[in-house]
């Protein structure tokens, strides 16, 4: 037997325990291959608990941290019922978490709306010295823009500049957006200007910030400046901004625009765009569009139909509104505030008191959404329209919420149409109570005394108002030609073709005549004589876009036409009269709702 030298003997040792070693770690990663694909394959929590028992019994989870992590990350991104709860007692198990780990259970955490617990995660991520990276706060930023925490927001600010993060265009496009949210616009200006190279995504949480507090033109100028000065096309979240910001200015043209910009470079719309675009053709008065799109929709959604029934409620078409509603519970949506508040302005604008008051019942009855002040103000509002009075009074002195100014503000106008006095009265004195310093409160007061002549209580509620330095907006018309807007008020001699407009004033009222038209001087709640009256009546605002959109838009084409108060019942009855003599559609968007004037007639159906 020959002998192996010693040395020899002690290499060939070594060598055999490093081949052990080799397969004893291709075993180890082998397994831990198999798990982490069994990992992906969940598609459930249950089966999910099952890959990480094994995970467990192979010692995987203790030893190998890239293993911990990703079983907590799948269960924290699951959106499965109980996963955060289940991801948490994961999170626990781990001996030493990460800077991934916990940015996992934040962003995990927001993804669910648990902003606060985001928020507490990060907190004990300080605390345990773990140091956060710049994936850390685009979701930290986010929970406190979702909770409006403005001060803790600085507070991370301060925190991304101490660590380094601000040139971080995600950081960055997030802070823009918390600031712009929780109404600090300033700030949010400020972190824009400072970005040195502007995204798509940074301009769009700029869009972003201006349509979350409401400044629907700045929304807008910001919009076309990306378009104008840079290549960039705007991210689906920005059109989404801009096509709200169309709907709340009616910039139709530029909303038709972004819908043909989507179509031509995005193959397939999801249901926010989609829905963004229904409300926005149905707030510009483009119903039929609306429509179009809403019944092309593979998927709705509550928002969807809220858009959809409001817009319908805003043509007047309170029937088409209760089948939506009908039609979006049978197919299992639960309809929640918005909704409600939409179905019962629809039966409000088209005098469907009976089904208006069926559907606030059943809001009643079935108890899952608890009524607001909006709800009650929208079935006073049913029940003033309709002339019901004492009714929709009782039910703002039976209310079992506290009684607001709009619920009496609503009642008070529908005193005024209905020339009720001393139900009037009764309202304006609620409202004078609640210490109201709405110059539009004391008009509708001071006209309710001037339609029934009572001229020393005019005289004595616009004194009150003066004395309170209260002042009131004129009322105007919006025009639309050649995609610019003007504006009008009422007499107004301010346009440079103010002497065309006239003329043409004065030939619209010659073919009145011819068909029948006889001005209602009671619309002029001044004490001044009959002659002043038929002067002041023929240069309403309404009266004075019209004629000039006849004289420079093209013959046939649809005259829109945007003002900031109730129509008169004048203008109503002149309108439907010119519509049919020029051959023209005139859309006009009043405080209320929207009037399609057609050959003589009203989309309203002369009720509004």
């Amino acid at each position: 037997m020959i002998k192996v030298p010693v040395v020899l003997q002690s290499l060939l040792d070594s060598r055999d325990d490093l081949t052990t070693q080799n397969q004893q770690v291709n075993n180890f990663r082998a397994k831990e291959q198999e798990c982490l694909y069994l990992l992906k394959k969940c598609n459930n929590i249950e089966e999910f608990k099952q890959v990480h028992a094994r995970f467990i019994k192979l010692s995987l989870f203790c030893s190998s941290p890239f293993s911990a992590s990703s079983v907590l990350a799948t269960c924290a991104f699951s959106k499965w019922e109980n996963g955060m709860d289940y991801a948490a007692s994961i999170f626990r198990e781990i001996d030493d978490p990460c800077t991934f780990d916990f940015n996992t259970m934040i962003r995990g955490y927001v993804n669910e709306m648990s902003f606060e617990e985001a928020l507490c995660v990060y907190i004990e991520m300080l605390e345990d010295g773990i140091e956060p990276d710049h994936f850390t706060y685009p979701c930290l930023l986010k929970a406190c823009t979702r909770l409006k925490l403005i001060r803790e927001g600085k507070q991370i600010h301060g925190h991304v500049f101490k660590l380094g993060f601000e040139d971080d265009v995600y950081v960055q496009n997030s802070l823009i957006n918390m600031y712009g949210r929780c109404g600090e616009m300033a700030l949010s200006s400020a972190v824009f200007e400072k970005l040195e190279s502007k995204t798509a995504a940074s301009w769009s949480s700029m869009v972003s910030a201006c349509a979350g507090v409401g400044m629907w033109g700045e929304c807008l100028m910001l919009f076309r400046e990306m378009c104008r000065e840079t290549n960039l096309k705007a991210e689906e979240s920005g059109m989404v901004n801009a096509l709200s910001a169309c709907a709340n200015t009616r910039a139709l043209n530029l909303g038709m625009s972004i819908h043909g910009f989507l179509l031509r470079n995005i193959s397939e719309l999801n249901i926010a765009v989609q829905t963004s675009l229904v409300d926005m053709y149905a707030k510009c008065g483009c119903l039929h569009k609306a429509l179009h799109i809403f019944k092309t929709m593979e998927t709705r959604n509550k928002l969807t139909y809220s858009a959809m029934i409001s817009g319908l409620a805003l043509q007047g078409e309170g029937e088409a509104a209760l089948r939506m509603f009908s039609e979006m519970t049978e197919e299992g949506l639960e309809p929640d505030h918005v909704v409600y508040v939409s179905v019962l302005n629809a039966c409000s604008h088209s005098g469907l008191v009976k089904e208006g008051r069926r559907v606030f019942e059943e809001m009643l009855r079935e108890g899952k959404v608890e009524p607001t002040a909006e709800h009650y103000g929208c079935l006073v509002d049913l029940l003033g329209r309709a002339g019901l009075l004492e009714e929709a009074l009782a039910t703002i002195q039976t209310m079992p919420i506290e009684q607001n100014d709009v619920v009496w503000r609503s009642f008070l106008s529908s005193c005024r149409v209905h020339q009720n006095v001393e139900l009037g009265e009764i309202a304006a004195r609620e409202l004078l109570k609640l210490s109201s310093h709405n110059p539009g409160d004391y008009l509708v007061i001071s006209n309710m005394y001037a339609q029934a002549q009572m001229w020393e209580d005019v005289a004595r509620s616009r004194t009150e108002m003066a004395n309170k330095g209260l002042k009131q907006t004129p009322g105007f018309s919006v025009v639309e030609v050649k995609g610019k807007k003007y504006r009008f008020v009422s007499q107004d001699r301010s346009h440079p073709q103010s002497k065309e407009i006239y003329k043409m004033l004065h030939q619209m009222e010659w073919q009145l005549k011819f068909e029948g038209y006889s001005p209602d001087t009671t619309q002029i709640l001044l004490n001044v004589d009959e002659e002043e009256k038929l002067e002041r009546l023929k240069g309403h605002s309404q009266k004075v876009a019209i004629a000039f959109a006849l004289l420079y838009t093209p013959l046939g084409s649809i005259i829109r036409i945007a003002r900031n108060l109730r129509m008169c019942s004048d203008c109503h009855t002149y309108t439907k009269k010119i519509s049919m003599i020029y051959e023209r559609e005139i859309v006009v968007r009043d405080r209320n709702k929207f009037h399609l004037f057609k050959g003589g007639t009203c989309s309203c159906k002369d009720y509004w």
